[in-house]
């Protein structure tokens, strides 16, 4: 990341967890968070097998390979969530990698770097 301490983990939530408004398989207990009407860069690599980072309503699908770095650009221009799933037979628990994205305002997403260190659970 682009701003120090910003790391966390984010899991797909266990269909025995999940309310009415989420979606089984699809939901994380963390999001990740960006602002919309920015340039957004993100690089991914893997430690074991061979990944593919996809949201298909953003049109953005990059390789994550083992060993290497890459990176692909994109940009939101609405807030919103969206959703994603590693799109590579990578293993066993293959189904069980989404990917999701909450954009929001600039000032929400400053307001929510300032105040994430303060925030024990994300970490």
């Amino acid at each position: 990341s682009d701003f120090n301490n910003v790391e966390f983990d984010s899991y797909m939530i266990p269909s025995k967890n999940l309310n009415n408004n989420n979606f089984r398989l699809l939901d994380v207990d963390n999001r990740i968070v960006l602002p919309i009407n920015n340039q957004i860069r993100i690089m991914v690599t893997a430690t074991d097998v061979i990944h593919s980072w996809t949201i298909p309503s953003l049109g953005v699908k990059v390789d994550a390979n083992p060993g290497r770095l890459n990176q692909t650009n994109f940009f939101i221009n609405r807030p919103g969530i969206f959703y994603g799933q590693c799109s590579e037979i990578c293993g066993a628990n293959h189904s069980f990698m989404p990917i999701l994205i909450e954009s929001i305002l600039i000032m929400n997403f400053i307001d929510w770097i300032n105040n994430y260190s303060s925030l024990d659970d994300w970490k």
